[in-house]
């Protein structure tokens, strides 16, 4: 693979990055790593860590995997697997944790929208963009797995794909119907009077679809952001669909230019498209090729994956970077392989040497995800229709 060792042309787009977060490390041995600090992985220091180290790298934001049942190789339910990380924390609440302990960094949890209340949601994310001074964002994903369908006791299986997918664009319309239905001025918060909000700037937001009827409004006012930002992951071009209803990014898996084409000519509507890699970074790429190979003998099978894998330098990973926006990509969505080792490996040597190309950002320039990812602040579609229907109460108010 050439090295391109001129800097970037300045009309060039600076890239997005972001890290997935999930275990130890997005490899099955990951956990028995030196360094890997297994037994520290339910804490909230293990996860602030991961979070400032993605900071020191001016990265756009992070990703917290969340799922409703244990872990699996079987994509169809439990494998009864004891030698790999089972279990997990709530990827909302973890974000909310470690918010306060950063910044400028994006904070995107994963949430289930197949059997989470959108109500349930759009409240939680509204109260992390508050926490974090705006720095929230939401990744919807969908599930099918049976045992999931019995955790919960609604529905049956099986579920089919699409109409999941279909649920999802509806669940997250519902929750950006909900954080626009207090107005930015709703509060008043007017001591002498008396008056903390003003009700007509409350709406119902009379959602109904097949899968939800929702009222509205919100118990929770309008997040910092407006509307946080949805991402999503498409593993095939069947996901091409709701991401161009629901996503302000959708992360494709990056395996050549010609499908990063397809992708973004197929999607023109989605403000980013993210290339989805694993990431395993040495200085030399034999060293690279060699820990994978490590990590797939102690695993005792070569690792796998839904996302191209990549294992070499940091510079080799920025012509791969820099090919992907060629071909149209805004960003990447990298997860390391082991967070002890590759995410350092991205903050201190793939960070440094896209900047050194002129195609990274050298200090934070704005205070919210929204502003960091080119995004402005959506005005209030209930404040902007002069039509819309004005609440006249509600049990909040």
């Amino acid at each position: 693979m050439p090295v391109h060792p001129s800097p970037s042309p300045a009309s060039s787009p600076a890239l997005h990055l972001a890290v997935a977060l999930d275990g130890a490390g997005w490899h099955p041995a990951a956990w028995r790593e030196p360094g890997a600090d297994a037994d520290r992985l339910f804490t909230a220091g293990y996860w602030a860590a991961l979070v400032a180290e993605a900071e020191a790298g001016l990265l756009d934001f992070v990703t917290f995997e969340d799922s409703l049942s244990l872990q699996s190789t079987d994509p169809a339910g439990p494998d009864g697997r004891t030698d790999l990380v089972r279990g997990r924390l709530d990827a909302v609440l973890v974000a909310a944790r470690v918010a306060p302990l950063s910044r400028h960094i994006g904070l995107v949890p994963s949430v289930v929208a197949t059997h989470t209340e959108p109500f349930h949601v759009s409240k939680a994310l509204a109260t992390l963009d508050y926490v974090s001074r705006g720095r929230a964002g939401l990744r919807i994903q969908i599930s099918e797995r049976p045992d999931e369908v019995r955790h919960f006791g609604r529905r049956t299986a099986p579920l089919e794909p699409a109409e999941l997918y279909g649920e999802a664009a509806d669940h997250v319309e519902v929750v950006r119907r909900l954080w626009d239905s207090w107005e930015d001025d709703a509060e008043i918060r007017d001591v002498a009077t008396g008056r903390f909000i003003d009700r007509t700037k409350l709406h119902y937001i009379d959602f109904e679809g097949p899968r939800f009827s929702v009222k509205g409004p919100s118990i929770t006012p309008r997040p910092p952001q407006g509307l946080p930002p949805v991402s999503a992951l498409a593993s095939d071009a069947t996901v091409y669909p709701f991401l161009a209803r629901s996503a302000d990014i959708g992360y494709v898996p990056a395996h050549d230019a010609g499908e990063i084409r397809s992708a973004v000519a197929a999607l023109p509507g989605t403000p980013h498209l993210f290339g989805e890699l694993t990431v395993f970074l040495d200085e030399q790429p034999a060293a690279a090729e060699r820990r994978l190979q490590r990590l797939d003998a102690a695993h005792g099978a070569a690792y796998t994956s839904d996302a191209p894998v990549f294992a070499g330098t940091p510079a080799h990973l920025a012509d791969l970077l820099l090919e992907g926006r060629e071909a149209g990509l805004t960003g990447f969505r990298l997860r390391p392989g082991v967070h002890a080792h590759d995410l350092p490996a991205i903050t201190r040597g793939l960070v440094p040497e896209l900047q050194r190309r002129g195609a990274f950002r050298r200090a934070y320039e704005a205070s919210s995800l929204r502003g960091l990812l080119g995004l402005p602040r959506p005005a209030n579609r209930y404040a902007a229709d002069p039509q819309a229907p004005a609440a006249t109460a509600s049990p909040a108010a």
